[in-house]
């Protein structure tokens, strides 16, 4: 299959940037740069290679799925069937917590209530190399992601428990969340790509979007130290119905992702 046939079966089949998947797959395949995709001769078992791999992106298996990477706060994550997929827009979380403690070499604890891959939880302690911190996550397929990408990225400084957030015991300085916020109405019209393919828990907010919030809710002010923070992720829409469901923490602001989009709600325990 050459980079032109491939680029048309992903058109066909509803691929965005159909071309650049069809380059970044091909280099997937011979351990090359996506520049030098254009120049490149695969040998034959190569190109039958291309051609299944191309045949599964076709079908919307999200590309992390197909390469088993993704990354995030320029940190290269393994993912695959039953994690979700780390976004750029998870970043906000990080850079706002630099902001709220700009010591790095601080002595924090920190709480990553549904962590999926680690993503969030991994970064923050790339960022603070004196904190140590716990990512929960009820997910046998999400907890063994987490737990292989924290052993390699991170070392003992985090722990990955496969439970409920709701078994957390603080108290914590930071807690992030990047919780389903999908109302379970809206999921199936998502992008093939997500709807068919990333775990269902981790995109369910149930009838309205907000049964995570409502729990979260409930357990924050149990898990954060007086001062501490918590940091959640957003869906489109949700700022003001969050902004008054948290009794007991202040509210400091809601951040904007890099598309404007209110992304990011902090709060604080007085």
């Amino acid at each position: 299959m050459t980079l032109d046939e491939a680029t048309r079966r992903l058109a066909e089949a509803g691929v965005e940037n159909p071309r650049n998947d069809a380059r970044l797959l091909l280099a997937h395949v011979l351990g090359i740069s996506r520049d030098q995709t254009l120049t490149a001769a695969p040998a034959p078992e190569q190109a039958v290679q291309f051609a299944a791999l191309v045949a599964r992106r076709a079908q919307r298996e999200p590309f992390a799925y197909i390469t088993g990477r993704k990354e995030f706060w320029s940190l290269d994550f393994a993912v695959g069937p039953g994690v979700l997929i780390p976004r750029p827009d998870t970043e906000t979380l990080i850079e706002e917590a630099l902001r709220i403690v700009p010591d790095r070499n601080a002595s924090l604890r920190i709480a990553d209530l549904g962590t999926g891959s680690g993503a969030i939880l991994i970064a923050a302690l790339k960022e603070f190399p004196n904190a140590k911190g716990i990512g929960f996550d009820s997910s046998p397929a999400a907890h063994a992601y987490a737990h292989a990408n924290a052993a390699r990225l991170i070392g003992a400084r985090a722990e990955i428990r496969q439970s409920p957030w709701e078994e957390a015991q603080g108290p914590f300085d930071l807690v992030f969340s990047n919780p389903p916020y999908i109302p379970s109405a809206q999921i199936e019209s998502l992008e093939p790509d997500v709807a068919r393919f990333e775990p269902r828990q981790a995109l369910d907010g149930g009838s309205d979007g907000l049964a995570a919030y409502r729990e979260l809710a409930e357990l924050l002010p149990g898990l954060l130290k007086p001062g501490g923070h918590t940091l959640l992720e957003i869906g489109q829409g949700q700022e003001s119905a969050l902004g008054t469901l948290f009794k007991g923490l202040e509210l400091l602001r809601i951040v904007p992702d890099l598309a404007g989009i209110p992304r990011c709600v902090i709060l604080r325990k007085p």
